[in-house]
């Protein structure tokens, strides 16, 4: 399994605006072959700050995944782009309940 995280700084005022651009991203990347998870999402603490989660089956999976979405066509551009971006993959061995 691939679990990749990630946050972006945004303006706080157009943080709303920034989620609301990549619903549709979301949409069509939970519909792809591999996607267990695929989720933009609003810190609760930090006002200018969106999270990013997503579990893939796999490294081909996400390959594919980020093949689809540099080629994606007719995607307009985003309106509200981060001030900065961090995004780290994480290759997981293993997964069991926390219980």
């Amino acid at each position: 399994m691939i679990v990749v995280g990630g946050t972006f700084d945004v303006d706080p005022e157009r943080r709303e605006a920034f989620l609301v651009e990549r619903v549709p991203m979301m949409q069509r990347s939970r519909a792809e072959h591999g996607c267990l998870e695929y989720t933009f999402a609003a810190d609760p603490v930090e006002p200018g700050r969106v999270v990013l989660f997503e579990r893939w089956t796999d490294q081909a999976a996400l390959d594919a995944h980020l093949t689809a979405l540099r080629s994606a066509p007719g995607d307009p551009a985003p309106q509200v782009a981060a001030s900065s971006t961090s995004i780290v993959l994480y290759d997981v061995s293993g997964e069991r309940p926390l219980v």
